[in-house]
Order: C-alpha cells, then structure tokens, then sequence
C-alpha cells in the first residue's frame, strides 16, 4: 500500500516540485512518514545519504507539534459531533497498541517508532505519548531515537537489499 501510495504522489508530482521537495513531503505525511520517504527516494534515485537526512528532517518536524498540540485539539473535536466518532475511533484504534509503550514506556516507544510496521511510526507514537501523558522531553527522545532506528532498518530494506542482489 505505502508503495502504491508513493507511487502515485512520484508520478503526479514530479516535474511540479522537486524530487527532494516530494520526499520532504511524503516524510511528514502520517501513514507514508519516513518508511514512504525513504522508498520514495530510491524510487527517485535520491542518494541515500541525501534521501536519509531529507526522511528524517520530514518525519521529525510533525512530532513536537503532535506532542504539544493534538490533546487540546482532541478535546476541541470531541466538542463538535461531527468530529466526536473519528477522533474517537482514532484514540480507540492508537490506544489499543499502546500496550508495551504504557508498560516500557522509553523502550516502548522507541520500539515502537523504530520497528518499521504496518501502524507503527512517530506520528503514532507521538499520538499515544500524548493520550498517555507521557512526559515530553522523554517522548521526543525516544521518537527521535526510534526515528533513527526505522531510519536504519528501511535503509537496510530500501538501499542494501537491492545493492546486494544486483551483484548477482
């Protein structure tokens, strides 16, 4: 899915913005973040040490605002009807993987952040940091330290990988 996602937004941005503008933006976008950016960038032929400071740049600037912000924001939604039942079943679909960040909560969250799955990631875990109150100096360091570990495991998927096969 993430794939076809990059896909299409390479496909009808190219040639409005730059390449790097694209992976820019695909690393800020929930869901996509800096798995999508960094696929986006080999898709692209980015070098990866210029496609992995743009994927990071991207996915870290949501977070302090995600952190700060979305609580109060929340509140605000659940105010109005219309926004009461998504942002409900957003904290309903977060909290239940919140599990091993309540219980780790640092690791947790790193954990959580760093292992590239599907639902995973750090506008994920800033969300749950935030429903969870967990402290915001610690959230950010463990989202950021996480980031760095995504960072390594996609580059390894998104770069090595396909290195390696194509020396056979």
């Amino acid at each position: 899915m993430v794939e076809s996602i990059v896909e299409w937004l390479t496909s009808n941005l190219t040639g409005a913005v730059s390449k790097e503008l694209i992976v820019f933006l695909i690393s800020m976008f929930p869901i996509l973040e800096l798995r999508g950016g960094l696929i986006a960038a080999s898709i692209l032929g980015i070098p990866y040490m210029k496609g992995i400071v743009i994927c990071i740049l991207g996915n870290m600037i949501p977070i302090p605002f995600i952190l700060l912000f979305i609580t109060p924001i929340f509140t605000w939604m659940k105010k109005q009807k219309i926004f009461r039942p998504m942002v409900e079943k957003l904290e309903t679909k977060s909290m239940g993987k919140s599990e091993k960040i309540q219980k780790y909560e640092f690791w947790g969250l790193l954990l959580f952040v760093g292992i590239p799955l599907p639902g995973t990631g750090a506008w994920t875990g800033a969300l749950i940091a935030s429903l969870l109150n967990v402290d915001k100096k610690k959230a950010i360091l463990a989202i950021y330290s996480g980031l760095f570990l995504a960072t390594a495991i996609m580059c390894f998927v998104v770069y090595t990988i396909p290195w390696l096969l194509n020396l056979f």
